[in-house]
């Protein structure tokens, strides 16, 4: 990845949802004006959720997800196929209902509708094929186009994106690090070059927070543990936060003063993609870990495992001496996390930074319902090297979970 992408998981995503050969892939290379989808006459042809990078404006970069039809009916794989399309619901920001206007709405569609309106996610539905012999009229606030010659999907477009913008707009804003920040102010980033750094450029975490620290307009001091007292010694006044990559962790806490502020990017990943909150609550359950117990470690991205891997090496036998026991460890990653984590004495889950928080938070979800305690990876590494609590001090209310008063 360049620089100059913007990331996945930071990108708006946007489903195309409905029955088989509604001309849900052909929409999407309609709307791209690209062919980013594989359409065919033959039903079932998108068999897996499909992930696209594209520029619709004035929505800007986005990813459009192509998913399988919600009717498909194969005995062996149609239940499977479904299930991945409905999956998709906890990845999107939006979502597009498309509907073959020679044959109107299904009580699938209804029941997708119904689904996106208790789920709060913002859709439009496209009434398809409308070009045809026999179609139907339109419902109230549906969209009539043809993605074959391509009338009504300008509008469609148009329409759509004024709409999305227009709920996100009323929603809230997250800021990364730079909520935390004022003008002028200094942060020092800890940042280790070791064989797990990808050669050339920062990871993505790093990334983003560097440039959020820009965004805020206080100056960031980038270097590596080794080099962390030599740059707080030249500063003429205390940093406002010392933020460190959780694996040296112990080390710059040990360097860093305590009354400067200092927590870890996957910390400040878990406020921004998830709920930091319940992570820190789910921190008491490493301590009661037992021998055989099951424990998931899940990754939201997936990349290529190195000796001295954070998370099938390093955090795995930090937990156990913590723990003081032999918990029976799972490893899963991408797309792969489970509907049903129950029989798991503990999640613990990456930063989330390729994940949409709507992706993070359907993950936290199913752990709840499950009975499950989360913690992701800054969380469990602060609290095995005891220095948690001075980790959240920068969130009063997460500090506030940790401490069983919220």
């Amino acid at each position: 990845m360049t620089l100059e992408e913007t990331p996945s998981g930071e990108r708006l995503h946007v489903g195309f949802f409905g029955r088989r050969n509604a001309g849900k892939s052909s929409l999407v290379n309609a709307v791209s004006g690209q062919d980013l989808a594989v359409v065919s006459p033959v039903a079932g042809t998108t068999t897996d959720p499909v992930a696209k990078s594209m520029e619709w404006l004035p929505l800007g970069p986005v990813v459009v997800l192509d998913t399988p039809g919600l009717d498909d009916d194969d005995a062996a794989l149609g239940a499977e196929r479904v299930r991945r399309a409905r999956r998709a619901l906890s990845r999107i920001d939006a979502a597009v209902l498309v509907v073959d206007a020679t044959r109107g709405l299904s009580e699938d569609d209804l029941a997708l509708e119904r689904e996106l309106r208790d789920r709060g996610t913002p859709f439009s539905v496209a009434w398809n094929k409308s070009d045809l012999p026999g179609a139907l009229p339109p419902p109230s606030g549906a969209f009539s186009v043809s993605a074959a010659t391509g009338a009504g999907v300008r509008e469609f477009k148009d329409a759509f994106a004024a709409a999305v913008l227009a709920a996100r707009k009323s929603a809230p804003e997250k800021r990364l690090v730079g909520d935390l920040l004022a003008p002028g102010d200094a942060v020092v980033l800890v940042t280790p070059i070791d064989a797990a750094a990808p050669k050339g450029r920062l990871i993505l975490p790093q990334q983003q927070a560097l440039r959020d620290v820009l965004d805020a307009h206080a100056s960031a001091f980038v270097c590596q543990p080794e080099e962390l007292p030599g740059v707080l010694a030249r500063l003429a006044t205390p940093p406002r936060l010392v933020v460190t990559d959780s694996q040296a962790f112990g080390r710059v806490a040990r360097d860093v003063p305590p009354d400067v502020p200092l927590t870890s990017f996957s910390i400040l990943f878990a406020r921004y993609k998830g709920d930091l909150r319940e992570l820190a609550r789910g921190a008491a359950a490493l301590a009661r870990l037992r021998d055989g117990d099951r424990v998931l470690v899940a990754e939201g991205c997936t990349h290529h495992r190195q000796c001295g891997d954070i998370g099938t090496q390093k955090l795995p036998r930090w937990i156990a001496d913590f723990a003081g026991a032999k918990p029976a460890f799972s490893f899963v990653s991408g797309n792969e996390f489970p509907d049903d984590p129950s029989g798991f004495a503990l999640v613990v889950h990456c930063g989330g930074c390729m994940l949409t928080p709507q992706a993070m938070a359907d993950r936290l979800g199913r752990a709840r319902a499950a009975g499950v305690p989360v913690v992701n990876y800054g969380v469990a590494i602060a609290h095995v090297h005891g220095v948690l609590r001075r980790a959240l001090e920068p969130f009063p209310d997460a500090l506030a979970a940790l401490d069983g008063r919220d």
